[in-house]
């Protein structure tokens, strides 16, 4: 009787916020915190940004933001597009090869053959949000094809924040318990219980990883999880950010989701100027809610910004394509159709390398 009452219990914990196994293994959780201690919370108990409040922004495309370009082939209908253009010659090599796996997702391997995984999400949105979506005929997408090797060897996996399009426990499941998990403060209790090893960071705090370094870093955005039964739980409870790795003294960022602010100078003063830089471009268009959208994710010109305020060597964009939900955009291109004009007008010197879904880069 009780094992039928355990596993009932399983069965209603399973479709909470960090699921249930019968047989399952505790995580080790270990935490690491910077030189000035956790970030604080407000005094509701929940995280904040570093520079809340209304913002102003350096630039804002403000008509034909969208030009055609022959860098792009579409559809007729201005769908299914592909990057057909040339990319710039990067002359200094970094020692990172960068595939772009769809979406927010990369896998990066280092000189050393060390590979880390940025919030892997291959299929849907993490449940329940993609069964509601299904359910009500809202944001679906076609599942872009992963290699073989962003699904097994993985040495490390690094979540930015605990939104459905970033963080899904699939994943975590096909992944397994052998990669070491990266997450940001009070994130490690979302992931379920399966042995995993996971290293719970707060802001500029550092990891090293074999003969990489692992820093979390800011971002301007927020956390927001449904739990049972479908209402809004936790929010802005787990912190949110980005991610920085150092090895042989180069440096990559993956910036997360992120709204432009001044956090972007901040990590350039903690860490020097970047080398590569994994921005985002997409989800900040909305006919109704454009000014919150913008708020929490960058516009193409505001990443360019971006990437001056952090001197970025060389950008690659994300959050366009064939295999994004396209949440918040006029099209699955749109936002790369705005960067390549504002590239122009606010950061022409900045190499920008563009890739399209399941592309690779040595950089």
């Amino acid at each position: 009787m009780r094992t039928a009452v355990h596993l009932v219990t399983c069965l209603v914990v399973a479709i909470s916020l960090s699921g249930c196994s019968v047989f399952s293994k505790p995580n080790s959780i270990e935490k690491i915190l910077s030189d000035s201690g956790p970030v604080a919370k407000a005094s509701d108990g929940r995280y904040q940004n570093s520079y809340p409040g209304e913002k102003e922004y350096p630039v804002t495309c403000e008509e034909n933001c969208y030009p055609d370009t022959p860098q792009l082939k579409c559809d007729e209908d201005n769908s299914r597009c592909i990057f057909i253009g040339e990319n710039p010659e990067i002359e200094e090599e970094y020692g990172f090869n960068i595939t772009w796996l769809g979406h927010a997702s990369f896998l990066v391997t280092l000189p050393d053959s060390t590979t880390l995984l940025f919030d892997p999400v291959s299929e849907q949105f993490d449940w329940p949000i993609d069964w509601l979506h299904a359910l009500s005929g809202g944001m679906i997408r076609q599942p872009p094809d992963w290699p073989d090797s962003a699904t097994s060897g993985i040495d490390a996996v690094l979540y930015s924040h605990l939104h459905y399009d970033h963080f899904n426990k699939a994943d975590i499941k096909k992944l397994g318990s052998e990669p070491t998990y990266f997450v940001h403060q009070d994130t490690a209790s979302y992931l379920p219980e399966n042995g995993f090893s996971i290293k719970e960071m707060s802001w500029f705090s550092d990891y090293q990883k074999g003969a990489a370094t692992i820093s979390a870093v800011l971002a301007h955005h927020f956390n927001s999880r449904f739990s049972v039964p479908l209402i809004y739980e936790d929010n802005e409870k787990a912190l949110w950010g980005g991610w920085l790795v150092e090895h042989q003294g180069k440096k990559l960022l993956f910036a997360g989701d992120t709204g432009y602010s001044p956090h972007f100078k901040d990590i350039k003063q903690r860490y020097g100027s970047i080398d590569v830089c994994l921005l985002p471009i997409a989800s900040y268009y909305h006919p109704e809610y454009g000014k919150w959208y913008r708020y929490v994710h960058t516009t193409p010109e505001d990443a360019l910004v971006a990437a001056e305020d952090l001197g970025c060597k060389v950008m690659i964009p994300w959050g366009y394509g064939n295999a994004s939900w396209q949440m918040g955009d006029h099209s699955s291109h749109s936002p790369l159709k705005r960067l390549l004009k504002m590239h122009k007008e606010v950061n022409a010197k900045l190499p920008l390398v563009i890739l399209n879904e399941g592309e690779s880069v040595a950089l």
